[in-house]
């Protein structure tokens, strides 16, 4: 069977949840209201162990199967937070929380998580333990870093771990994976110009730094079809350049620069951040000028786990159907990155049709797709940890 019967019974009342969960989004850390609604359902499905406080605000649930004699335990994350974006949907559940909507769909994730644990606690049809992971702050706050932190994995003995995202472009409900690298690392720099500011009829008088700076971008633009092995994949974008005013007969005395680095590869990812530190301070030396590079490094490249992700596959095969076993990594980061460095897992893609793109001011969760995320989560349980 595929989508679970009672998953289409539940769609209405795990829709209503997440559209209550759409009006109020929460950015980062402050996902109190969502983090209470979420531990107050897991109490009520009857859940034997509801831990909140993980990671400053994440929720773990635990449900214990018919039987628990494998010694076996699944983790199976959502992510709870929204983006600082102004609504544009003129949907009749939007945000009522000005500058704060859910633009990624988290609400989404979370409700179909729900749904699941609703069914697994009703039924318990699995031997063995399934950790419900409901994580703050994946928009920027490394939540999923700061719940593996605080021992998450080995509290709730976690020995595999699986997460979905909604995919708008894809239909909805169907599923797309790969094994390895899915989603690339996401590192941010700012590079800070300091020279000899001037009037702009008299260059020779000063440092242009904003000829420095120039210069500074078309250099690190060929660091990734230079430098980086051409069968490997790295973008390096430089997204602003400010000058300290805007006076047209004025040349800046300070320039700053920042942007950003993805890569799949940690080889790559060290060639990147080492060639753009010697670029920059080189060019800036060159004009006598001085440059500060402030690298920092954010979530790690998303990579699934061979084993884990043919098992994820099966399971959405068999709730939609078919399901894309080789869909093309993408560059957009993931900080379920950190729990699959922590332990074995996979991490797939959820069709949500043709919505507009995540992060878009239109973007809508689409509720089509519940029943199917709902399924998947179930059979990631019961195929994994079935009863003797």
């Amino acid at each position: 069977m595929p989508v679970k019967n009672r998953f289409a019974e539940l769609q209405d009342e795990i829709t209503a949840w997440r559209r209550d969960l759409h009006e109020h989004p929460e950015i980062l850390f402050d996902t109190h209201r969502t983090s209470a609604f979420v531990a107050d359902k897991l109490r009520e499905f009857g859940c034997d162990e509801v831990v909140t406080g993980i990671g400053r605000t994440g929720v773990v649930g635990v449900i214990k199967g018919r039987q628990d004699t494998s010694g076996k335990a699944i983790g199976l994350r959502a992510d709870m937070d929204a983006l600082p974006i102004h609504e544009q949907t003129g949907a009749a559940y939007a945000s009522k929380t000005p500058g704060a909507m859910h633009a990624c769909g988290h609400d989404g994730h979370t409700a179909m998580l729900l749904g699941a644990a609703k069914y697994l606690a009703e039924t318990r049809n699995f031997d063995g333990r399934v950790v419900l992971i409901f994580q703050p702050a994946e928009e920027g706050g490394a939540g999923g870093l700061e719940m593996v932190e605080d021992g998450m994995m080995d509290r709730f003995g976690i020995q595999e771990v699986y997460g979905l995202h909604n995919s708008p472009g894809i239909p909805a409900g169907e599923f797309a994976i790969r094994p390895g690298p899915q989603m690339a690392s996401a590192d941010e720099f700012t590079i800070t110009l300091d020279g000899q500011g001037g009037h702009a009829a008299v260059p020779h008088e000063a440092i242009d730094l904003v000829l420095v700076g120039s210069q500074i971008v078309v250099a690190l633009n060929g660091i990734v079809s230079r430098n980086v092995d051409p069968v490997k994949h790295a973008v390096l974008t430089v997204a602003t350049f400010l000058t300290e005013g805007d006076t047209q007969n004025v040349i800046s005395q300070s320039v700053r620069l920042r942007g950003t680095v993805r890569c799949f590869d940690a080889d790559v990812r060290d060639l990147v951040e080492e060639r753009l530190t010697a670029l920059a301070s080189g060019i800036a030396a060159s004009h006598g000028a001085r440059a500060q590079i402030d690298y920092k490094r954010g979530y790690p490249p998303t990579v699934n786990h061979q084993d884990q992700t043919t098992f994820a596959a099966d399971c959405a095969e068999i709730v939609a159907g078919r399901v894309d076993r080789d869909t093309p990594p993408i560059m957009p980061a993931e900080d379920f990155s950190y729990m699959l460095e922590a332990r074995p897992g996979a991490y797939i893609f959820l069709g949500n049709g043709g919505t507009a793109m995540c992060h878009h001011p239109a973007y809508d969760f689409n509720d089509a797709a519940i029943p199917a995320g709902c399924s998947w989560f179930a059979e990631l349980v019961e195929r994994r940890m079935p009863v003797s």
